[in-house]
């Protein structure tokens, strides 16, 4: 959520740049609209509400003179409907006003590229070299039926297409990997971990921007309050929603593993094929709560923790910032990491690390005490995956695969799932 101060004093950055992001300019003259319209209303209701209160004492002083005081008494009663009027117009301009403040994405820092889409966004890094082959690499909705790991049709008779049942070391290599994120996580970068619920009230979406725009990606429990979760950001961002901090506790550093749901409503005949794209999919997420004037910095550490994953791995990734037209809603800065895939031919993403700034703090009324005294201040949240699980393992399959068919494990996770090769059944 964007401050109100910011849409009174500076309007027109704010429509510049939601021009640059893409989204509905007008958006800010509905605000200012209703802004104003809210500021009159209770101008006026001030106004009655004083002119009441002197009627009422006049009314007493006829009272006790002993004078008739019917007629102030009946004006004291119109006072009071107008005031009724006014408080209820009042209400439904606030309601309004926040409907509106909820629609407005947030606003991208100077640093972020500007572009209508993915085509304007910056490389910034590229670490590890695409692995070369002496034959043609399968992509991986071949490489793992083929070796009896994912079933796509089993998965797609028990819920339907987008869901994938692992088997066999499949399975365990999505456990492994799971492991291996949280122990690293834990024990080298110092992140508390998290068991949170997979079910969220629309209270913790509106939070972390998911509802109300993006409510059609969202799976909802039917006759209650609940949703099934996006993403682990929404849990841990809200475990301090509505509380004031001390700043010596920040910043805040949380990991968890969840299994994640998506509708993927706006993606028909997007990754209609494998694992890039399911209604169902593992993730360990990282988010921190951050003093603001840090968050730039916990902006890259966050990136550097995703980062460490795929460098244990072993494999190729780049890392690039997204321009202003491919920004999630509710980010001003994001890193994606995109790790390459050798049966796409592609780099395709597999982290998205975003500085929300103190957006998602407003929205969910996450602030801070400052040690030196003074109002308590919006914490900046940011959050990013570390990694995406089944992109992890879609990159294993495809960047280890050999000739024969078979995937050499990396040597990292080789403790975790006890073997150095998959293979197919015999």
């Amino acid at each position: 959520m964007l401050a109100r101060e910011l849409l009174r004093q500076d309007p027109d950055r704010v429509r510049q740049a939601l021009t640059d992001r893409g989204a509905e300019a007008a958006l800010v003259d509905r605000w200012g609209d209703l802004d104003a319209d809210r500021r009159r209303f209770l101008v006026e209701v001030e106004q009655l509400q004083h002119q009441r209160n002197e009627a009422s004492r006049a009314i007493g002083q006829a009272k006790r003179a002993g004078e008739d005081a019917s007629e102030a008494i009946a004006a004291v009663g119109q006072v009071k409907q107008q005031i009724e009027a006014l408080e209820a117009q009042l209400a439904t301009t606030d309601e309004e006003l926040r409907q509106v403040e909820l629609a407005l994405p947030n606003l991208p820092v100077a640093e972020v590229p500007v572009g209508a889409d993915e085509a304007a966004n910056r490389l910034e890094r590229q670490v590890g070299e695409p692995p070369r082959f002496d034959f043609t690499p399968q992509a991986h909705w071949d490489l793992g039926p083929s070796l009896g790991i994912l079933d796509f049709e089993r998965g797609a008779k028990l819920a339907g297409a987008r869901f994938t049942a692992y088997l066999g070391l499949g399975a365990r290599l999505e456990r492994a990997l799971i492991q291996f994120m949280l122990d690293i996580h834990l024990d080298e970068h110092g992140y508390t971990e998290v068991l949170p619920p997979f079910l969220v009230a629309s209270d913790s979406l509106v939070g972390t921007g998911q509802l109300p725009k993006f409510a059609e990606d969202l799976f909802r429990i039917a006759d209650h309050d609940l949703y099934l979760i996006p993403t682990a950001e929404v849990p841990l961002t809200n475990l301090h929603r509505e509380e004031i901090l001390e700043e010596s506790a920040l910043p805040l550093r949380y990991t968890a593993y969840t299994p994640c749901f998506r509708a993927e409503a706006g993606s028909h005949g997007r990754d209609v094929r494998g694992l890039i794209r399911q209604h169902q999919f593992n993730k360990v997420e990282l988010v921190h709560l951050v003093h603001p004037e840090r968050s730039a910095e916990a902006l890259e550490t966050l990136t550097g923790h995703a980062e460490t994953i795929l460098q244990r791995l072993e494999l190729p990734y780049r890392l690039v910032t997204l321009s202003t037209g491919d920004m999630g809603f509710s980010a001003c800065r994001t890193y994606d990491i995109e790790v390459w895939l050798p049966g796409q031919d592609a780099y395709r993403e597999i982290s998205s690390c975003s500085n929300c700034g103190d957006f998602q703090a407003r929205r969910a009324g996450i602030r801070f005490r400052p040690a030196e005294g003074g109002k308590p201040r919006f914490v900046h949240t940011l959050n990013g995956s570390g990694l995406a699980v089944g992109r992890t393992l879609i990159a294993i399959l495809e960047n280890y695969q050999q000739a024969d068919g078979s995937v050499v494990v990396p040597e990292a996770l080789r403790p975790y799932l006890r073997t150095d090769r998959i293979v197919a059944p015999g």
